[in-house]
Parts: structure tokens; C-alpha cells; sequence
């Protein structure tokens, strides 16, 4: 029969091999937890004040207890310090400043209390090493299918089991009006995974474009293999969705693939959106033709592309106007996503009468600024020109080619428009300098008076004030929404602006991110001048201390 201390034994290793085992964690960690636990324990036996340590022997179960104390020539702190005599009992040979071990006997039993407070600090310890092995197992599988049981709801949250760990549905990350059951399986896109104090957060996705990217790739093996990839997505979660695919084997058709025998492929991909409908739309590397694409079912008559605002015009019949912008809006919504474009939908009444202010305020514009006739800025804005620049900066021959002109009217037109250019210019530095705006702004790259106006009317004035925003609160361009209708003949609407759809202070400008930071970057530059100056003089000052110190001296002593 085995001794008491044997049973002990045993039953401390069995317990660690079970918590190692149901917990999946290291067996390491759980004995750790319970030296630390056995530590607390003999503290409140053996005093608080004692720098206690213990080992269990993870291979016999052999428990072992002692206080280290340090050997100094004279006691202050008699829990942790021994006299040189006394440490020649404990061990023969050492010397002041060594530590050394003072062994104290075995615990065979624990109190209530000291039981209870070992039992928390193993508790705790291995629960924070089952949250850093539920951390670490997730955190590199974002963007990840993954299969788990609804375990509740909780304020329209869902909360799933996911086996070794659980995860969270949030009610925006849901689909509309699905049922959510306590029990039932579903299916969810790893979205993000967090550490906090409450252990991992693991946020899931049923809503997002990812997810049906997903599925389709479970669905359709082609893109599981990279034969067809999808460039694309954008989803109305519940309600609708659009994906642009592509197919990399010129024999293999990208829309046919995903729709399967008879819809199979795709059908599976509706059913577990709760039958989301879904347009899979050829991808092109065309802007134009992709929108086309994109807007079906609708028929489109033209396409106007704008890439420096990143907006496209697309003109459908009369007919089309109400399939094009779909209900509510749904479809050119979604079209947009698509495309990462703002698409503004016109009947061909609409495109026409657009044109035609267009021109009209254009011809008006080199008839003012130019003082020249009505018929020769009309010719002018027929040849494709918008602009007071593209006159005044474009080759000569280019102008003297339009029928009706020679080479001397083609530079009187350039003179004249570069005459208008310095005349606004003028405007612009006069109106800035009425703002306040400091003429070390001028002075800085690419930008303009006009520009400076723009500022000025911002507030920012001084060198400071611009080199304090980021570049994005500076040239960022501003992102409307689609412009949609609620019915065909209701006046047109657009959603709120979102806040972060609003532009920097010159997004209207179209300076590049390259362009900005150069402005930035000067801007800023002064700061560090100043701190090279300051820095010499600092110098200075710390030279001329001892000196003045000593100086001091002297005259006291005298």
C-alpha cells in the first residue's frame, strides 16, 4: 500500500496531466501554477515576509520548500537575512553577500483558507494560459471560413462556440432578418482577432464581401486552384450582390464556372446567404466597359470617364434610367462598390442638356477672358478645350491647325489667355493677402495663389498652421455618394456625406499624396532650422557655465 506521501505524490501529478490535457495547454504552465500556488500557501503558514520558493518535480512528484536568505555582517531584516554564524549552520563556507537555501519542512496538509487561495492563483494561471493558446491559435487566421455552434444571443449579438475558443457575430456583421438559434451550426468569416484583458476577441463576419468570397471559392474549384479569380465584390448583405471574376485559361468561361450545371454553384452560395441574389459580372481591365458590365441588367448608351475625380458619367435611355439605378438605389450603389468609382446615372435628355451648359459656360468663359467673338470660343471649346492653361500652354501648331486659324492668331490666343492667367493670379495674391495668409506660404512647391486663397479661408495662415495637418487633411480628395433616385420621377437624392468621405482642404485640386508630402515636408522644415540654432547656442551656454563658476569663486575668495 502506498504511504500518504506517495498518494500526494500521485494525486499532484494526476491532476496536472488532467488540467494539462482538458485545457490543452503545456503540462509545464500547470505546474508552474501550482509552485506559485504552493508559495502563496506556505507564505501564510511560514510568514508573508519570507522569499519563499518551491519546485514539484514534474517526473515523481517530489515537492520541494525553502527560503532564500542573504549572509550580511549585521541583521536588519531577520526574514531575509542571516549573520555569518548563523549561515555556517545552514552552509559551511559562505560569505557575506552570498544567498543561500534554508529548507523548511513539508506541507502535509493546507487550511481551508490556504486551500482555497491555492486553488484561485491555478485557476487563474490557467486561464490565462488557455487565453494566450486561444490568442495565439487565431490571431493569424483572418480573413478564414470557420464552421462553429451558436451557443446564445445576447443584445442581438451572436455568441458562437467555436470549439477551442468562442467568437462573436455583432448585429451589423449579420444578415438582415436571419434567425439566429441557439444550437444550430453556421458558417462565419474570421473578420479580426484582439487581445484584451478579458482574453481574445474573436470578431466574425457574415455580412462581408470576403465571406462570399469565400464561399465561392468552397464552391467553385477553379478559384480555389487560381484558375479564376475574383477581382471584385460588393454585397447589399440579405438582398443583393455583384462580383467581378476573371479567368486566367482563355478556354474556361469565368461567369459560366461560378453559375455550375444548372446554377448548382452558385445556388449553394445563395442558399447560405439566406438567398442573397448574386450578379457574377465578367471583370475588364477597361474602366468603361466594366461599368457597362456592372450596371446590368440595365442598358447603357455611353460611358464618361472622369479619372482625375475618380467619378464615371454613364448615360442610359429613358427607358433604362429606372432598371439602371435599381430599387432604392441598389443597383448603381452596389455598381459602385464594384468599380471603387462614383457613378452618376443620366438619361440621354439629362447627358444633352448637361452638354449643352457646358459648352455654353465655357464659350462664355474665352469670349470674357480672351475678348474674342462668340463663333471663336464656340470653335475653341469644340477642338476639346476646357481650360485658360491648355490655350495659353499648348504647342502652337496644335492651335494652328484648328480650320479657321493661322500661326499669328494662334499667338495672339496664347498671349491673350496667358495675360488672363496673371491677371487672375493677381486676384488670387490680393485676396490672399486680404485673408492674412503669410507670403511664406507662396513660397512653398506646388501651390498656387488660388490654392492659398482656399487655405486662407480654411484658417491656415502661418507656416505652422500647415505644417501641423497630415497630408491627408490636405490633399485628400472628397468621395460623394452614387447619385440615385427613389423613383423615376421624384427629384434625385444622395445619402449623408459620411465622415470619412469628407476631402482635405485642397482635395479639389488633385495633388498627389507625393505632392502633399513635399508641401507638408517644407512646411515643417523651419522646425527643424530652429532646432539647429538652438542647439549651438546651447553649446554655448553649457561652455560658459564652469567658467562663469569659477570666475565666481575667485571673487568670493578675494
Amino acid at each position: 500500500m502506498a504511504s500518504p506521501i506517495s498518494a500526494n505524490k500521485a494525486e499532484l501529478l494526476a491532476i496536472a496531466n488532467s488540467v494539462a490535457s482538458e485545457k490543452m495547454i503545456d503540462k509545464t504552465i500547470v505546474i508552474e501554477a501550482m509552485e506559485e500556488a504552493i508559495q502563496k500557501a506556505a507564505r501564510a503558514r511560514f510568514g508573508q515576509e519570507n522569499d519563499i520558493r518551491a519546485k514539484l518535480d514534474p517526473q515523481t512528484g517530489d515537492l520541494r520548500l525553502w527560503r532564500v536568505v542573504e549572509v550580511v555582517e549585521e541583521v536588519e531584516d531577520y526574514f531575509k537575512q542571516v549573520d555569518v554564524e548563523q549561515a555556517q549552520k545552514l552552509e559551511p563556507g559562505s560569505k557575506v553577500g552570498d544567498f543561500i537555501v534554508d529548507p523548511l519542512p513539508a506541507m502535509d496538509d493546507l487550511g481551508r483558507i490556504d486551500a482555497q487561495s491555492a486553488k484561485q492563483v491555478i485557476f487563474q494561471k490557467v486561464r490565462d494560459a488557455e487565453r494566450e493558446r486561444q490568442y495565439e491559435e487565431f490571431k493569424d487566421r483572418a480573413g478564414e471560413v470557420i464552421t462553429g455552434v451558436i451557443k446564445s444571443v445576447e443584445f442581438g449579438h451572436v455568441i458562437v462556440n467555436l470549439g477551442r475558443a468562442e467568437g462573436v457575430i455583432r448585429r451589423d456583421q449579420q444578415i438582415p432578418r436571419e434567425a439566429a438559434r441557439v444550437g444550430e451550426r453556421v458558417r462565419a468569416l474570421i473578420s479580426k482577432v484582439e487581445r484584451n484583458n478579458r482574453g481574445p476577441q474573436i470578431y466574425l463576419s457574415r455580412a462581408h464581401p470576403d465571406f462570399m468570397r469565400k464561399l465561392f471559392a468552397q464552391e467553385v474549384p477553379e478559384i480555389y486552384d487560381g484558375i479564376i479569380e475574383i477581382k471584385a465584390a460588393a454585397r447589399d448583405p440579405g438582398s443583393r450582390a455583384k462580383i467581378g471574376v476573371i479567368s486566367h485559361d482563355s478556354s474556361i468561361d469565368p461567369v459560366g464556372a461560378c453559375v455550375g450545371m444548372k446554377g448548382s454553384r452558385v445556388q449553394a452560395v445563395v442558399q447560405e446567404l439566406q438567398g442573397e441574389k448574386i450578379d457574377i459580372i465578367p471583370w475588364s481591365e477597361d474602366a468603361a466597359t466594366f461599368v457597362v458590365n456592372a450596371l446590368q441588367p440595365a442598358t447603357v448608351s455611353r460611358v464618361v470617364l472622369d479619372e482625375d475625380e475618380g467619378r464615371i458619367e454613364v448615360v442610359v435611355p429613358d427607358d433604362q434610367l429606372s432598371l439602371a439605378i435599381g430599387r432604392r438605389g441598389q443597383n448603381v450603389r452596389l455598381a459602385s462598390q464594384l468599380t471603387d468609382s462614383q457613378i452618376d446615372i443620366m438619361t440621354e435628355e439629362e447627358a444633352s442638356e448637361k452638354r449643352s451648359k457646358e459648352f455654353a459656360a465655357r464659350s462664355k468663359m474665352f469670349e470674357d477672358e480672351l475678348d474674342v467673338d462668340e463663333t471663336l470660343s464656340q470653335l475653341l471649346v469644340a477642338e476639346g478645350f476646357a481650360e485658360l492653361e491648355e490655350v495659353a500652354y499648348v504647342q502652337l501648331e496644335e492651335l494652328a491647325t484648328i480650320e479657321g486659324f493661322d500661326e499669328e492668331l494662334a499667338e495672339e490666343l496664347q498671349s491673350r489667355a496667358q495675360e488672363a492667367l496673371e491677371r487672375q493670379e493677381a486676384a488670387h495674391r490680393e485676396a490672399r493677402r486680404e485673408l492674412g495668409v503669410e507670403d511664406d506660404l507662396a513660397e512653398l512647391p506646388h501651390l498656387t495663389e488660388e490654392m492659398l486663397v482656399v487655405l486662407g479661408k480654411a484658417g491656415i495662415k502661418t507656416l505652422d498652421d500647415l505644417a501641423d495637418l497630415a497630408t491627408d487633411e490636405l490633399i485628400a480628395r472628397k468621395r460623394e455618394a452614387p447619385r440615385r433616385r427613389g423613383n423615376a420621377d421624384g427629384p434625385p437624392t444622395r445619402r449623408p456625406q459620411r465622415e470619412q468621405d469628407r476631402g482635405g482642404v485642397l482635395g479639389a485640386y488633385g495633388l498627389t499624396e507625393e505632392q502633399g508630402n513635399e508641401i507638408i515636408m517644407a512646411a515643417r522644415a523651419h522646425w527643424f532650422e530652429d532646432e539647429e540654432d538652438a542647439t549651438p547656442a546651447a553649446e554655448a551656454e553649457a561652455a560658459e557655465t564652469p567658467q562663469a563658476e569659477e570666475a565666481a569663486d575667485a571673487e568670493s575668495s578675494q
